[in-house]
């Protein structure tokens, strides 16, 4: 497989796979309001994972977009983005699970999630799903009240053909879903595809 190639990831499921130190990978929406969970791992020590706790708070905010770095547990960047279309996108909620549709919306026969997904593309690389950690949502829409603290889930801004692209800063596992939950997506489900570049 020539990996400039595009892959698709199917409406409701996940991928994982290796991303070398300089290779970027490019996330794209290619209908439009489809979000899509990004985990990293450190390819040589997988107790090393990306953290939404530490990118925050030497971000100082909650949206980030091109030219920020994306920190792991330990500190250290593993991803930083070097372009983005769409300039919202969600480190704050974790990735839906069976649970996320039995608890939010009642459902009585859940879908895995994005969590399911994750644990499931994961697993080959000795990842337990207890180590899946808060995602980067690319393109999800999650607006905050700055006076009472309350978050909405809203329409992803993103239209046909946007991305996000990020920089591998060490070798790393990925994995990447097309999100799961209808009100992440505006109420339909959708593909997402992926590029790896040198």
């Amino acid at each position: 497989m020539d990996r400039a190639d595009v892959q698709q990831i199917e409406p409701r499921s996940g991928v994982a796979f290796t991303l070398d130190r300089g290779q970027r990978l490019t996330v794209i929406d290619p209908r439009g309001e489809q979000v899509a969970d990004l985990v990293a791992y450190n390819r040589h020590d997988t107790g090393e994972v990306i953290s939404s706790g530490r990118t925050l708070d030497y971000a100082s905010r909650i949206y980030l977009t091109t030219g920020d770095p994306l920190y792991s547990n330990r500190s250290n960047v593993l991803l930083r983005i070097v372009e983005d279309t769409v300039g919202r996108h969600d480190f704050l909620l974790t990735p839906c699970s069976a649970d996320t549709f039995r608890i939010i919306y009642g459902d009585t026969d859940p879908h895995r999630g994005c969590f399911g997904n994750l644990a499931a593309a994961l697993a080959p690389y000795g990842i337990a799903p207890d180590a899946i950690p808060v995602a980067f949502n690319c393109f999800m829409n999650v607006p905050i009240d700055g006076t009472t603290g309350a978050l909405t889930v809203e329409p992803p801004l993103s239209r046909a053909g946007d991305r996000i692209v990020f920089t591998a800063e060490t070798d790393l596992i990925i994995g990447l879903t097309a999100c799961s939950a209808l009100q992440s997506n505006n109420g339909s489900f959708k593909p997402i595809h992926y590029r790896i570049e040198a």
